[in-house]
């Protein structure tokens, strides 16, 4: 019989399992590389959920291939600000909202507590809209039928309790790549000028001087920087074990960042794949108002000349709301013993966040119809933007910390790349929230 367990259990709860993948020094260079990857996928799986299939799908769609090089300079700026993250575990032995808490005091702590809370909420409303969407396209369920078939996946986390964080990893690993496998056959199914694709790379800064592309090119960005995997990353990469002969800081700092730069590149590869078949798939046959991921679904099997574009574009969906599953439980996790200092089951976690996202996503549904998806999606994006700056500020300015981070502090170069990403990033994200109300 199944028992519902009483505390917080691994490998969802950060101070269980701290410290339990070792990476012995005996062994050759790459193999501690290869014992060292996984946090970063966990952390990219954040970068490629349905909030940001809405967007790459929309320009892909308005614009051909023209915004790639936006997914570029966004994942750049999630590779930095990553980088930064898991220094800063690794060196303190502590997490972002630990940090947090024992620098800001209680009531600013709080806050920012809800926040992060809200952040995690509305990504796990993104998670809950792409699957029941999924069980809809793949499985020809109501689409309020399918937004309550999303609880079930707390079973899943009450499966693996008592496991071991790399068994999550490996999961995850699955799940990342049944949703890039699935995209590159997509594009085999659909004819592709790739000498048009490679120029879209290159930038066209004076493309984003008109306010569509412009909103698109911010929505993309605020899609990409998760803020909720800030405080995620700071938390999960301190499960290696550093040694501490001299220079094994250095070298697990070495390994954290080749990971999180590989994880990184696969997340920017697998939203270029979308924003690639939505602008050869739907941009070059006339199709340039496709914004719904609905839509794209049911456009894919005429273009490609085959049913299983449809399918694998399902398939790939639903991989991408349950990887986040995971994510969003561990996360939630970080910062409630981090900012509070509260422990619960992760069954509880679950249940807490994917109630409060549920709530939303029928009412949505219910009185707005099947394509208010596409809307809210957009809505989940707008509040993770808001909360983003918070998150972003107390990392770049715990990570320049000489008193923190000791000779590991930032570089010149690299507070002023970081600062000069806040001013930027910020100032979209306003820009995009007020776009969507209406003010500007």
């Amino acid at each position: 019989m199944l028992g519902l367990p009483k505390t917080a259990t691994a490998p969802f709860c950060p101070s269980e399992v701290k410290g339990t993948v070792f990476v012995s020094p005996a062994i050759p260079t790459w193999q501690r590389a290869l014992r060292f990857a996984g946090p970063g996928l966990l952390i990219s799986v954040g970068y490629m959920d349905p909030g940001n299939w809405a967007t790459d799908i929309q320009a892909g769609s308005q614009y051909g291939y023209a915004l790639l090089f936006v997914v570029v300079l966004s994942s750049l700026a999630a590779i930095v600000l990553q980088c930064l993250s898991a220094r800063l575990g690794l060196v303190t032995g502590r997490d972002l909202a630990v940090l947090t808490r024992e620098n800001y005091g209680s009531w600013p702590s709080f806050v920012m507590w809800a926040l992060a809370e809200l952040a995690i909420v509305a990504t796990d409303l993104a998670e809950v809209l792409g699957s029941a969407l999924a069980f809809k396209l793949l499985l020809g369920v109501a689409l309020p039928w399918g937004v309550l078939l999303t609880t079930f996946d707390t079973l899943i986390v009450l499966g693996l309790k008592g496991r071991g964080f790399r068994q999550v990893e490996a999961i995850i690993l699955g799940l990342v790549a049944t949703i890039g496998l699935c995209f590159f056959a997509e594009l085999a199914f659909v004819p592709t000028d790739w000498r048009a694709v490679a120029a879209g790379f290159v930038p066209r800064l004076g493309l984003l001087t008109s306010e569509q592309p412009l909103y698109l090119a911010i929505g993309i960005l605020g899609a990409t920087v998760m803020p909720h995997n800030l405080y995620l990353h700071s938390s999960i990469v301190q499960t290696r074990t550093v040694r501490e002969a001299s220079g094994g800081l250095g070298e697990a700092i070495r390994l954290a960042r080749l990971d999180t730069i590989g994880s990184l590149l696969l997340a920017l590869i697998i939203n270029a794949a979308i924003l690639i078949l939505a602008g050869s798939a739907f941009h070059v046959s006339g199709h340039i108002g496709v914004a719904d991921i609905e839509d794209a679904y049911h456009l894919l099997d005429p273009i490609a000349g085959t049913a299983a574009a449809g399918v694998l574009f399902g398939l790939a969906l639903f991989a991408s709301g349950q990887s986040s599953t995971f994510t969003g439980t561990i996360a939630g996790q970080v910062i409630l013993e981090g900012f509070l200092k509260m422990s619960i089951p992760c069954w509880q976690r679950r249940l807490i966040t994917r109630a409060l996202a549920l709530g939303p996503a029928l009412a949505g549904v219910l009185l707005l119809g099947d394509h208010a998806i596409g809307r809210m999606l957009v809505l989940s994006q707008v509040v993770l933007s808001l909360q983003l700056p918070f998150a972003m500020w107390p990392l770049i300015r715990f990570s320049g910390d000489r008193r923190l981070m000791g000779g590991f502090a930032n570089s010149f170069v690299t507070r002023v790349v970081s600062w000069t990403l806040f001013a930027v990033i910020s100032a979209a994200n306003v820009w995009l929230v007020l776009q969507v109300v209406g003010v500007v």
